[in-house]
């Protein structure tokens, strides 16, 4: 009934929205930027000082009134003094239009609604790319951890159902704790029903066990898994799908860098050669030419070759 409720409102709201029209849109920035410029509560006939039930020819005469007051010839140097002659021949010709002046006087006598409709907000402020994608992140996260809410409110119910059939099953209908432990089954899947050939099918039957307060889930293999309410998972911003996305993001980088850190460390080293050019530890000091002489060959590209004798 509820969710009815809800529903038929949002289809309220909608139809109420879609109703404001272009005009509409362009009375709710008049009466805004008048209220902005000339005071709180400043309407179009006071603006004129003329009553809501004036005939055109005191809107015409209170018209040139204000035109006269206004107009910029006569006010040199008044800040703000063209937008406000320029308002004001706008108000006029509303007031003027029979059907303009008639949908003034509907929002004139209940007000300007305060939500005007995605589109004239859209129309005026124009977010960019940046402001839409945070904006649906936002939107998306909180619809996400609205839904985990839901969601937890609701195994806690499970949890809790659950809990206290094991116990009824256990204790029986007194529900007073009995010593030592009290394997039952508890149906998890609703009531008994019929298969398509009449064979009674029971629910999902769970292997519980009852010791004194506890409730334990017995598995297949024998172990015990006490159940509570902490077994239900609540509702966290840090599981919304855009904060996972931004963890997971850091956690991969930052394995990555420490991965890139122990390859530079774990480089085999090079051995050295020592080079026959190099001093070696225990060479007599004969040896040096001879040792200077290889390392020119060799930056010649080959040995160096023996002079020949001159016969």
């Amino acid at each position: 009934m509820k969710l009815f409720v809800f529903v038929a409102f949002l289809a309220v709201l909608v139809t109420v929205v879609s109703a404001w029209t272009k005009e509409d849109h362009e009375i709710f920035d008049l009466v805004t930027a008048l209220e902005v410029s000339e005071g709180r509560g400043t309407t179009f006939y006071s603006w004129l000082d003329v009553p809501s039930t004036a005939t055109l020819m005191e809107i015409n005469k209170a018209y040139r009134k204000k035109s006269i007051q206004l107009h910029p010839d006569k006010n040199p140097g008044v800040k703000g003094i063209h937008e406000r002659f320029a308002r004001l021949g706008v108000i006029a010709t509303i007031l003027k239009n029979p059907e303009e002046r008639k949908r003034y006087d509907f929002f004139y006598k209940n007000g300007v609604p305060k939500w005007r409709g995605s589109g004239y907000y859209y129309a005026r402020f124009r977010p960019g790319l940046g402001t839409v994608l945070v904006f649906l992140t936002i939107l998306t996260s909180g619809l996400q951890y609205l839904v985990q809410t839901l969601n937890y409110k609701r195994d806690l119910m499970r949890i809790e159902l659950a809990i206290r059939d094991a116990r009824l099953a256990a204790w029986g209908p007194k529900m007073e704790p009995l010593q030592g432990k009290r394997k039952v089954k508890v149906n998890l899947g609703g009531g008994a029903r019929q298969d398509g050939a009449g064979n009674i099918v029971p629910g999902k039957m769970l292997d519980m066990v009852v010791e004194q307060d506890n409730v334990f889930i017995l598995d297949p293999s024998g172990n015990l898994h006490i159940l509570d309410t902490s077994s239900a998972t609540p509702a966290a911003i840090s599981r919304t799908w855009f904060i996972e996305l931004l963890i997971s993001s850091i956690r991969k980088f930052s394995y990555s860098k420490e991965n890139s850190g122990n390859d530079v460390d774990n480089e085999p080293s090079v051995p050295t050669v020592d080079r026959p050019d190099s001093p070696v530890s225990g060479a007599s000091e004969g040896e040096e030419p001879r040792q200077a002489e290889y390392a020119a060959a060799v930056k010649a590209g080959g040995r160096r070759r023996k002079a020949a004798r001159k016969r």
